[in-house]
């Protein structure tokens, strides 16, 4: 019963104070970590062979070291009092989650449009995503938040619990080094294609479950608020697998059914414009409210999600046996 405790007290951590500018956030340290690692390894690997190879090395380091160093702090507590190591789990775990924080920068840019500051709606957009903003309009505004929201339950919420729930705080944090790597180096551009490739892969593979299962979960929080539950459904099985991620395209068609929008379509980055596969259809036209119910479908999704790390730590405490 502990560890899905401690996974429901972490959630509520994060839920109420996020992550708080004044306290120093593990990721920024993996992402100086990768950086460092990173500079060693260009000054010895100059082959394309030597740079994959190294793309190896790469995320083994870097996970390595977040899952030794987490179980560390973790161990050496625990010898100074129990609760203290609990204490640390919880908080650890708490970084590796981001509700509130996903929560307020897709409310930044419905305040904004809801006031009809595009520019500053576009200048919020701009914060979360890596398109071109500057010239959209407020369906497209809505569009980028809603991908954005609905694509990150999945990185930024569920992935995370899914691995604390298996391996407590060092697994967490071993995923968001896995998920930090992929943002940083699992580009397929020339700098990284040969570098990043093998944290671009273990970032799919360690999303590959809890893709699916927030999917099945936002499913059933359109059940509960009384959206398209079916149509979510048809949605994912239809257009998920369309999506150039190979998890992304689940939670981004589950929330396209649910509400009855149709995401996706031409994104520009640096200038260049892109296609990515449509996402749901266009039922109706896109508009901010989306925002705010995508955000919605975003923390009763999560909440399930919780409540089902207790009943898994019920049914372990019920099937083990007293030592």
């Amino acid at each position: 019963m502990t560890g899905s405790l401690i996974i429901v007290a972490a959630y509520i951590v994060d839920r109420m104070i996020g992550d708080p500018r004044w306290i120093p956030h593990p990721v920024i340290g993996m992402g100086k970590l990768i950086t460092f690692v990173e500079s060693i390894i260009r000054g010895y690997a100059r082959s394309t062979k030597a740079l994959r190879w190294a793309g190896m090395l790469l995320p083994l380091t870097i996970v390595g070291a977040a899952y030794l160093l987490t179980w560390l702090v973790v161990f050496l507590l625990g010898r100074i009092h129990p609760w203290l190591a609990i204490g640390a789990e919880v908080l650890l775990i708490a970084t590796t989650i981001a509700s509130k924080g996903l929560k307020d920068a897709g409310m930044a840019v419905y305040r904004e449009l809801c006031s009809g500051d595009l520019p500053a709606a576009r200048a919020a957009l701009g914060m979360i995503v890596g398109r071109d903003t500057q010239e959209l309009d407020e369906p497209e505004i809505v569009r980028g938040t809603v991908e954005t929201i609905a694509e990150n339950i999945v990185d930024a919420i569920i992935s995370p619990l899914f691995y604390a729930l298996i391996g407590g705080a060092p697994l967490a944090m071993a995923y968001r080094a896995v998920n930090t790597l992929d943002s940083m180096v699992g580009y397929k551009n020339e700098k990284y294609l040969h570098l990043g490739w093998a944290s671009a892969r273990l970032d799919d593979a360690a999303n590959y479950i809890p893709a699916r299962l927030t999917a099945v979960l936002l499913v059933v929080a359109a059940w509960l608020k009384r959206l398209e539950s079916l149509r979510s459904w048809r949605t994912i099985r239809r257009d998920a697998r369309l999506h150039p991620s190979p998890n992304s395209g689940f939670p981004e068609a589950a929330v396209a059914g649910a509400l009855g929008v149709r995401l996706g379509g031409y994104n520009v980055y640096h200038g260049v414009r892109s296609f990515r596969a449509y996402m749901g259809d266009p039922l109706r036209p896109l508009e901010a409210e989306d925002i705010r119910r995508t955000t919605a479908l975003m923390f009763l999704s999560s909440s399930l999600f919780v409540l089902l790390c207790v009943a898994a730590g019920e049914i372990g405490w019920m099937v083990t046996p007293p030592q």
